[in-house]
């Protein structure tokens, strides 16, 4: 089994590409996890990778020092650099992002939930009378 959850705030802004031959979209962000019981404040850090839709409201609503969840699997990689040296990456392909802080992206807060959601149809209710609980 391969599962990670990790909560902790980006430490930059996300970057969104699209692959070269699918367009498909890709974004890629590290966040910063406090170590619990650290008398130091120290953390560690995470490179997140996250692909599709999702990637792009990562890129759209998240920003730098934004509190997430992450949800996914690690994925380890390696390549050579030009000097022949061989290097090796760990990174979290998130499956689920969840994001904590709620807001404007360039207003200091978090995400702006109306944009996902579907009000049509919606109701408000007048008297609270009838409701059960």
């Amino acid at each position: 089994m391969n599962q990670v959850i990790l909560i902790g705030r980006l430490t930059r802004d996300p970057e969104l590409r699209f692959t070269a031959g699918s367009g498909k979209a890709v974004a890629t962000f590290t966040i910063a996890v406090n170590r619990p019981f650290s008398k130091e404040n120290e953390a560690d850090f995470f490179r997140i990778v996250v692909w599709g839709k999702q990637g792009e409201h990562c890129a759209n609503y998240l920003a730098k020092g934004r509190l997430v969840a992450i949800q996914g699997r690690l994925q380890n990689n390696n390549f050579e650099t030009q000097t022949g040296e061989k290097r090796y990456t760990t990174e979290v392909v998130a499956d689920r992002v969840e994001f904590l802080d709620w807001g404007n992206k360039g207003a200091g807060g978090g995400f702006d939930n109306s944009s996902f959601m579907d009000t049509d149809g919606f109701q408000a209710i007048e008297e609270d009378d009838d409701i059960p609980f």
